[in-house]
């Protein structure tokens, strides 16, 4: 897609300045990409490393290059709500489970406290 380039308006001798608009449809049209690194050394010990990755393009110019992550994120989806939901059962059921072997665990003990008690009294 071929930006037009506006004339007049401007000062002579000066060079055009494209307006703000005009750069951001270039931006999205073609994609910037703006890359990168933050390190934090100690004694030459590497204390953190960040990788920056930026890349501003349209949707249209995204799709083309093959990013589509979008279209499987679930909270920007709407599946975020039926995640939320199934966490929440999980939760639940995790912590039946625990109380369940906690009361299987608390009526094993006597057992095991008699079991204890037998074999010093045989011993």
């Amino acid at each position: 897609m071929a930006v037009e380039r506006r004339t007049g308006g401007g000062l002579p001798g000066r060079p055009h300045q494209d307006s703000l608009a005009d750069v951001l449809e270039r931006v999205l049209d073609k994609g910037i990409v703006i890359a990168g690194d933050i390190q934090i050394n100690l004694l030459d010990i590497e204390l953190l490393t960040i990788r920056l990755r930026l890349l501003v393009a349209s949707v249209d110019k995204a799709q083309e290059m093959g990013i589509s992550w979008w279209e499987s994120d679930p909270t920007l989806s709407g599946d975020a709500r039926k995640l939320d939901e199934e966490n929440r059962r999980l939760r639940e059921r995790l912590d039946r489970l625990e109380r369940l072997l906690e009361q299987r665990s608390d009526a094993a003990e006597p057992q095991r406290n008699d079991a204890a008690e037998s074999q010093r009294s045989d011993g």
